[in-house]
């Protein structure tokens, strides 16, 4: 969704997904990296249950996804190596559309799951909760999207609570709520009311959902790019004050000529 190089390569007529793959790690806090070298088909390796990209791969074995990384960071080339665990309580078949055609889709795969992570660079290791989902779509993200705002936030039963705030360019907006429990079931729910929230260091707007009057409040600020914010609020939903993992995508943005020559210096290309 991010490359610049298939974006080039889809306008020639060479929009080849398996040409343009990358693993993204991000880690944050005292040993902040980032990864995400696209390869090109040379380097990439899939079948059912394996998918290989350059040094790095991912396996699912039936009981749970296992991740082995050997990258390095951008943009200082320090090393990220070491395997994460994903352990899914169950998995799940839900999908749904993001705009009215149908094109773009999105459905978790593991929305409620544990996660194990074992680092040898940088030296990390600890558990805790885990969500695995995936996008898909028939088109460039720019046709029919102007910006979004999703977030995830983790339940005191163990469910999980996820809502697509979407605005396309043409149409109503498009409002999506979601909770997903440990043993499969899905309950869809209303959003509460959108509150705003403080423009980022880029100046880019944001929306989060939220119970009561009381504002959302910011714990982290995790990502804050021209056209990508990821951060942790605390908000209130389905009666519960909880933490959750939020990200807005202006699209607009991403896709302008000066962001696309920012990006290969956070994205490089090999093979």
């Amino acid at each position: 969704m991010f490359s610049p190089y298939y974006r080039r390569a889809f306008r020639r007529g060479d929009g080849d997904p398996d040409n343009h793959c990358a693993l993204n790690v991000a880690l944050y806090g005292g040993k902040r990296r980032w990864t995400m070298t696209e390869r090109g088909r040379a380097s990439v390796q899939r079948d059912a249950t394996q998918f290989t990209i350059g040094p790095s791969q991912l396996r699912w074995n039936g009981r749970w996804l296992e991740i082995d990384i050997h990258e390095f960071g951008m943009p200082l080339p320090l090393p990220v190596r070491g395997r994460v665990r994903v352990h899914p309580a169950s998995l799940c078949g839900f999908g749904a559309p993001l705009d009215a055609a149908g094109r773009h889709r999105w459905g978790p795969i593991a929305p409620c799951a544990r996660v194990e992570v074992d680092l040898s660079q940088p030296a990390l290791r600890w558990q805790g909760h885990a969500y695995l989902d995936a996008n898909e779509g028939d088109e460039p993200i720019d046709r029919p999207f102007r910006e979004w705002d999703w977030s995830r936030a983790s339940l005191s039963d163990g469910s999980t609570a996820v809502i697509y705030d979407v605005q396309p360019k043409d149409g109503p907006d498009r409002l999506l709520g979601q909770r997903f429990f440990p043993d499969g079931r899905i309950e869809a729910f209303v959003p509460p009311p959108r509150q705003a929230l403080p423009a980022t260091g880029w100046r880019l707007p944001r929306r989060m959902r939220s119970e009561g009057s009381a504002p959302v409040r910011e714990i982290d600020r995790l990502e804050d790019t021209p056209f990508y914010e990821r951060s942790v609020l605390a908000s209130r939903l389905l009666g519960e004050d909880v933490i959750s993992v939020h990200e807005t995508l202006n699209v607009p943005r991403l896709v302008s000529p000066v962001v696309q020559r920012m990006l290969p210096f956070r994205m490089p290309r090999s093979g």
